[in-house]
């Protein structure tokens, strides 16, 4: 069995949890529990080409605040 999160030709979510951290998820799966859709469906290139240039400062947001 081969890794979904892998999959060239496959299509994913981009999801955010409350630290505002970001992740791909496969769109056949259900969302885990404490994540939300930000982006809906695409490939797994534009996905992660998305994230790249949205989530700009990977620190968690708890952590940003107590250094802002």
């Amino acid at each position: 069995m081969t890794n979904p999160f892998d999959d060239n030709d496959g299509t994913f979510h981009v999801v955010v949890n409350d630290e505002e951290q970001h992740a791909i998820w496969p769109t056949f799966a259900e969302v885990p529990a404490g994540w939300r859709i930000v982006r809906e469906a695409g490939g797994r290139a534009e996905s992660l080409a998305w994230i790249e240039e949205h989530w700009t400062d990977i620190r968690p947001a708890g952590l940003r605040a107590q250094y802002a």
